[in-house]
């Protein structure tokens, strides 16, 4: 970090207190620590024409020494033998530093989070994610400063959210660091893609699988996907799709998007700021807010860029986020990308957010609490009431991702909020999909008209993307209407996901905290036995996918099943008996081989 000093100010500066108040505010504002922090006379550093800091020039001329400091947080500029960080924010080391064992590092963790928690490192588990300790986004940041400081080496801001258990880090720091490039100045060879870590470890997983049916991801099904799918050539019972009312293949869905083709094409060709608006996209917006019972809506052409668009757009510096720690991707890009203080709170504990926005919330602008109201890897439901109590105690605005309750739950499928009975203007930001119940693809946002209107105008994820062609358009607002005139998918659906639950529940199998949902996962324990169930599933006519870690932890790798309303009581009985046999044979063969 390289702070300019203006030439009226340099004879009163006290060098220590600005680059410690410097370091705070990059701590507070960003969960990131500068590693040196230097300051130069006004003017100093090298500019374009424009005025704009030529940053490449501006690294140059500190790591020779030539910059005109008049203060900094080290003596000199870095030394030679440490390698910079590379833009993908890699580790740098001193090169003489020596590596330690995997379990040396994580008795220091432990006596680190033992001190930090005020209990017995013996009650700590190694295997277990440090924000299920509680600890918040600016307390792992400082961990991972001791860490650096016991270690003699950089690490990655991101480090311990790469590798969220001690067990995990601690491996991955037995490794010893990874500089860009060797003493004699070549490039490593896993500078290419295909040579890049992740990749080989994937290749490995893969490889290990091949014994029964080779990559269970990416297996091409064809025709129509509803309770049933196909897949070389053969109909499988089909627990791995969105289609929860079975809008996807419906005639009248299929009908209403083929007519919007004709008369609009496939494509509105231009952001809809410019010249893409259609009547559709206002007539769908209209129907989404009326559905929720919120003022108005805007359609994004993705479920994902809703998210990230919305958050990084609505939120700065000056402002606070606070998520479940099981939050989906686009969740996490968004408070990334917004630059405001960022904290998870232990899945669905509101009275730990409490908690945590009586302790920061005074210090911020804006608080944003982000929560979904079905978790897709669970299948489970946030007590919403308790979250909007938590939400007026402190003046916060709450953020409801529907993706995989709307059309789901409630009664008619007008998701957590009718589940609930809330008052929809209780929930600032109702974000939704289009891809689940509603048979299209894209997402949205609805609220007060005031929010719409900004992002509409401010959203770069909105304005300066094409917008949502006329044959999503038309299957969405066709699904919806669809969902309003026929109640019964609703009620099928919930009979069908209950029975699903009840029979799995029966037959002993491990169905985590899924409730009152369609979304029942089976959990196996380790990925390999996972991979393997998916395959032998498979055999027996039934698709289901697995997810392993690093989506979830190891310990948590599961088979996730989608019931929708087409299933049959026929087929979920089949399933259930077919996972438990399967299930338990796959132990017995485990246990055998020792």
């Amino acid at each position: 970090m390289i702070q300019e000093v203006e030439r009226q100010h340099i004879r009163a500066l006290n060098p220590e207190k600005m680059i410690e108040t410097i370091q705070q505010a990059i701590a507070a504002h960003h969960d990131l620590r500068a590693h040196e922090v230097a300051l130069v006379k006004a003017g100093a550093l090298p500019k374009t024409s424009s005025g704009k800091i030529r940053r490449h020039a501006c690294r140059i001329e500190f790591l020779n020494g030539t910059l005109p400091i008049v203060g900094a947080s080290t003596d000199k500029p870095l030394d030679s033998k440490v390698t910079l960080r590379s833009s993908a924010g890699s580790e740098t080391t001193d090169s003489s530093q020596p590596v330690l064992p995997a379990e040396t590092i994580k008795s220091w963790l432990m006596a680190k989070l033992g001190e930090l928690l005020k209990i017995d490192p013996a009650n700590l588990r190694s295997d277990e994610p440090f924000v299920n300790y509680g600890l918040d986004s600016l307390a792992i940041v400082n961990l991972s400063t001791e860490m650096e400081d016991w270690l003699g080496r950089r690490l990655s801001p991101s480090l311990l959210w790469d590798y969220p258990t001690m067990e995990l880090l601690s491996a991955h720091l037995a490794k010893g660091p990874h500089p860009l490039q060797s003493n004699d100045g070549t490039l490593p060879e896993h500078y290419r893609f295909e040579l890049f870590p992740e990749y080989q470890n994937l290749k490995q997983l893969m490889g290990a699988v091949e014994f029964g049916g080779g990559n269970p991801y990416f297996k091409i099904n064809d025709l129509i996907t509803q309770n049933t799918t196909v897949i070389d050539g053969r109909e499988c019972i089909n627990f791995s799709a969105y289609n929860y009312l079975g809008m996807s293949g419906d005639p009248v869905v299929s009908e209403a998007a083929k007519k919007a083709i004709d008369f609009y094409g496939t494509s509105v060709s231009a952001s809809r700021v410019a010249s893409g608006e259609r009547v559709l996209h206002r007539e769908l917006e209209q129907e989404i807010a009326g559905l929720i019972g919120a003022e108005d809506c805007i359609v994004y052409i993705g479920g994902h860029s809703a998210n990230v668009t919305t958050i990084s757009t609505l939120l700065g510096a000056e402002d606070l986020i606070m998520y479940d720690a099981y939050s989906h991707d686009s969740i996490h890009q968004g408070c990334l990308l917004s630059g405001a203080r960022s904290m998870p709170f232990p899945h669905n504990d509101w009275r730990a957010l409490e908690a945590l926005l009586s302790e920061h919330r005074g210090r911020y602008r804006r608080a944003l609490i982000i929560i979904e109201g079905v978790y897709s890897m669970d299948g489970d439901i946030p007590e919403l009431p308790r979250f909007i109590e938590v939400k007026k105690t402190h003046k916060a605005l709450l953020m409801i991702d529907e993706a995989h309750s709307m059309g789901v739950l409630g009664k008619t499928g007008r998701g957590i909020g009718e589940y609930f009975g809330t008052d929809p203007a209780d929930v600032d930001l109702w974000m939704g999909t289009l891809s689940k119940s509603f048979a299209s693809c894209g997402g949205y946002i609805a609220g007060c008209k005031a929010v719409v209107e900004y992002l509409k105008y401010f959203g770069s994820g909105f304005v300066y993307s094409v917008g949502i062609s006329p044959p999503n358009a038309a299957a969405a607002l066709a699904a919806i209407r669809m969902l309003k005139a026929e109640p019964e998918r609703v009620a099928r659906l919930h009979e069908r996901a209950n029975l699903f639950l009840q029979l799995a529940q029966e037959q002993g199998l491990n169905y985590g905290t899924s409730k009152d949902s369609p979304v029942v996962p089976v959990i196996v324990g380790d990925s390999f036995r996972c991979i393997a169930l998916s395959h032998a599933l498979l055999e027996r006519g039934i698709n289901v996918q697995p997810i392993i870690h690093p989506a979830v932890e190891e310990k948590a790798a599961r088979l996730r099943f989608f019931v929708n309303c087409t299933h049959t009581e026929e087929q979920i009985h089949f399933t259930i008996d077919t996972v438990a046999r399967e299930f338990a044979r796959l132990a017995t063969t485990a246990s055998a081989s020792g």
